[in-house]
């Protein structure tokens, strides 16, 4: 008699986590003082929520109506609160029955792909690719289709190698822009080149645009929104977790075309059946109350990756690719040696936990991410130092 569980081939062919998997690294070690942990391996703000917001949803416990059900893409007021700051911050109309609220943008991103394609599908998928999508593609049945950034781009794709790759059964192209895990921020026009490659051949564009918040006050990254034909072909997807501190409440939010839209309320009510109530009402607090100070910490963040992209920069061993929002992405000095190797041996001798380049895919061996954004400043030429004497 077999005794083995029964598990989904596609699932069991995953492989696990990159963020468990380099935890587990330094799980159950004790580090001295004069060289602590210093962990650069989650994009996870440095910083708690508010104080206002905290005290804010601490009053909202006692209120017997806030611990119920809400409909299923979101309370009525933070469809609509959201909808009207995507209308200011992309200066385009943007109804609240366009954009629906998600148990954060990776559950977003789920229930998008799950609107669009089948076991069977294939969607472009720029490498190094954020992990956790490709993973879902491939528990989902659906197939990755790495798409390649050319040397000296900025790890930037291009819209004419993705046009390469598109084929009867391509279903939609994913960007993320800030990028995780290059930190590359995507100029307009290739943002608007994919739009166009997608529209072009009738596939979607799914845009993740988690790390907007941290692109330079006034910048706006396209102009997709003031197209009348975006319903078509844009899929947006965005996250409340980093702007406002709000990581383990879990709530994002996916805009698209209102008949797309009803398809990923059916997927949201078996899933989820709702976002989490506080957490929408953290988000609410965020977008009515906390813009400024997002605007506050997003200056003291772009401090910080200026003092460690100008360090990397100066370095004699370590390749500086790109870095923006939480994330630079270097190449490693150690030629034939894999970057888990890499990655590993420095949490092993340096105390420094990152996340090596081929958990981000194939080809990626050479490469490593920084997640800097949870790493105090004055921590910042530690890790450089770090950097610098390992292996040397």
């Amino acid at each position: 008699m077999n005794t083995a569980p029964i598990v989904n081939p596609w699932l069991a062919a995953v492989a696990p986590s990159p963020i468990g998997e380099t935890k587990r690294w330094v799980l159950g070690r004790t580090f001295p003082p004069e060289r602590p942990l210093i962990d650069l391996s989650q994009a996870v703000p440095g910083y708690p929520p508010a104080i206002e917001l905290r005290q804010h949803l601490g009053e909202l416990l006692l209120d017997p109506t806030m611990h119920g059900y809400t409909p299923i893409l979101g309370t009525p007021v933070l469809r609509e609160t959201y909808a009207n700051h995507l209308t200011d911050f992309y200066g385009a109309p943007i109804t609240p029955a366009e954009v629906g609220i998600t148990s954060g943008c990776n559950q977003a991103f789920c229930l998008a792909l799950m609107s669009i394609a089948k076991a069977g599908d294939q969607v472009i998928l720029p490498r190094p690719h954020y992990f956790n999508h490709d993973m879902w593609m491939r528990m989902q049945g659906v197939e990755p289709v790495s798409l390649d950034f050319r040397p000296g781009s900025g790890a930037v794709p291009n819209a004419d190698d993705a046009e390469k790759l598109i084929g009867p059964r391509t279903r939609a192209i994913i960007l993320i822009s800030p990028n995780n895990p290059t930190g590359a921020v995507y100029p307009p026009e290739t943002i608007h080149a994919f739009f166009e490659l997608a529209k072009k051949h009738g596939i979607a564009l799914l845009l993740d645009e988690t790390y907007k918040d941290f692109l330079p006050e006034g910048t706006r990254p396209h102009d997709l929104f003031s197209r009348s034909d975006w319903r078509d072909t844009l899929v947006h997807l965005y996250s409340f977790s980093k702007v406002f501190a709000l990581t383990g409440y879990r709530v994002g939010a996916v805009t698209a075309g209102t008949a797309l839209m009803t398809e990923i309320e059916k997927a949201m009510d078996c899933v989820s059946i709702c976002p989490p109530r506080l957490a929408q009402e953290g988000a609410l607090y965020g977008l009515r109350n906390l813009l400024p100070w997002a605007r506050n910490n997003t200056a003291g963040l772009k401090a910080r990756a200026d003092m460690l992209g100008q360090g990397l920069e100066r370095s004699n061993r370590w390749r500086l690719v790109s870095i923006g929002a939480y994330f630079a992405y270097v190449e490693h000095p150690f030629a034939g040696t894999p970057s888990t190797d890499v990655s590993r041996r420095m949490a092993d001798e340096e105390n420094l936990l990152t996340i090596p380049g081929d958990m981000f895919g194939a080809g990626q061996e050479r490469f490593i991410r920084l997640a800097f954004a949870n790493v105090a400043d004055d921590k910042i030429p530690m890790v450089l130092e770090r950097l610098e004497r390992f292996g040397a």
